[in-house]
This record gives C-alpha cells, structure tokens and sequence, in this order.
C-alpha cells in the first residue's frame, strides 16, 4: 500500500480506528489527526490513512452540528 503525506488541513480516516480527522502535522514517522470539530489528538501511521470521501466529511460535520445543538461535545 502506497503510503499517503496528506497536507496539513485535509480530511482523512485512519483505517485501524475508522475515525475521521483533520491533519494537523507531523511528528516523526506519525502523522497529527484531530477529530472534527476538535479534541484531541492521536498518532497515525501514514499507511493506514486514506482520503475522506464528500459523504464521511458531510456524515461528521451533521454529528458535530448535532451535538453542538444538543449542548454536547463529540
């Protein structure tokens, strides 16, 4: 599997946990994710990453617009 070096910003899901985050760096050999909408962040190795499809971006920004309106945090 061909390793992914997304830019900082971009969406992506760390196939091992299926999550969705934002890239927010690089350290070592590990790429910065942070969930959508913020939290914290985890460690992903580069080759268990892929592109977020339109449909997964749309599917976590509605959770997070939900829970924001229920007084929730994801």
């Amino acid at each position: 599997m061909r390793e992914l070096r997304p830019a900082v910003g971009s969406h992506v899901v760390d196939t091992r946990s299926g999550r969705l985050g934002i890239v927010m760096g690089y350290e070592g050999p590990y790429v910065q994710l942070r969930p959508y909408g913020g939290g914290r962040e985890w460690d992903a190795e580069p080759g268990a990453l892929r592109s977020a499809t339109a449909a997964e971006r749309l599917k976590a920004a509605t959770a997070h617009a939900n829970a924001r309106s229920r007084g929730e945090t994801l």
